[in-house]
């Protein structure tokens, strides 16, 4: 069996078990096991390239575990979000592309601080991929991440040290008593908290079985950790200061309000590329 041949049973077994996008998980879990680009994948089955049997049936394992909607990213140990490349696995939240616009709000944010050092903060922190984005493309500010769950914060750490932000420090703590000693000092807090109702269910299987439950229900309306976030930003944050916060398609009427009653100013929601209500920001 060939690379070509080998890409074609994937896409076939991949589909049938009605993965969302068939050729290209097909040709990263190839490139995962040979060592390869995605790019160079696609050269070698174009030229007839051939593989070994260790190869293919390491392959073929992978193709299977996948089309039980085991997450690519938990195959690969992997996960692209933004300019960075995180590692990711079971018990941590897999990023999202849709999560990479709250990052650009929060880094935007920072951009427009006068200060010559400005300071933010990711409550939740996870995988530690905003807190990265945000240390890494605004490298003249001072990040703090917080993350209470023990297994994502060795996520976050190995991260942190790989990519090697020397801006960003991780702390361990519950957000919702986090950094008393910054109170008032911030000038930015992003967070993607929680936010799914405890009846609702994800549609997707890679998110409702392999994700932290921790990571996606906020209590019975979905908004617990959201009013948490909102009093800890107003605790930390200086006047003017920035709140950005990712949520739900259909909640950002809803965290407006919230935030509103909380005591914010011009809370404002903003779409995703899919035109999806997908982030609040709100001024101290």
């Amino acid at each position: 069996m060939n690379v070509k041949a080998l890409l074609d049973h994937a896409v076939s077994v991949l589909t049938e078990a009605r993965v969302p996008s068939p050729e290209a998980d097909a040709e990263l879990l190839v490139a995962h096991v040979l060592g390869l680009s995605r790019g160079q994948v696609q050269a070698k089955a174009v030229t007839g390239a051939s593989l070994d049997v260790e190869e293919r049936h390491a392959v073929l394992e992978l193709v299977e575990r996948r089309a039980a909607r085991e997450p690519l990213q938990h195959l690969t140990g992997r996960a692209a979000f933004r300019q960075l490349e995180l590692a990711v696995g079971p018990g941590v939240f897999v990023p999202r592309p849709e999560t990479e616009l709250v990052a650009q709000l929060g880094i935007d944010a920072l951009l427009a601080v006068p200060s010559p050092t400005p300071r933010g903060a990711d409550l939740g922190t996870g995988s530690g991929a905003i807190a990265l984005a945000l240390a890494t493309e605004v490298p003249h500010a001072e990040i703090v991440a917080v993350e209470n769950s023990p297994r994502a914060f060795i996520w976050a750490r190995e991260n942190a040290a790989s990519v090697g932000a020397e801006n960003l420090r991780l702390v361990f703590a519950d957000l919702r008593q986090a950094l008393p000693e910054l109170d008032g000092q911030l000038d930015v807090v992003v967070s993607n908290p929680p936010y799914i109702p405890l009846g609702a269910i994800p549609r997707d299987p890679e998110v409702r079985l392999h994700d932290p439950e921790a990571a996606l229900y906020g209590g019975e309306d979905g908004l617990d950790v959201v009013r948490a976030v909102s009093a800890t930003a107003r605790r930390l944050l200086r006047p003017g200061g920035t709140l950005v916060l990712e949520h739900g398609e259909l909640q950002g009427s809803e965290i407006r309000d919230l935030l509103t009653a909380d005591g914010w100013k011009a809370a404002a929601t903003t779409r995703d590329l899919l035109g999806r209500d997908r982030a609040t920001t709100a001024l101290r």
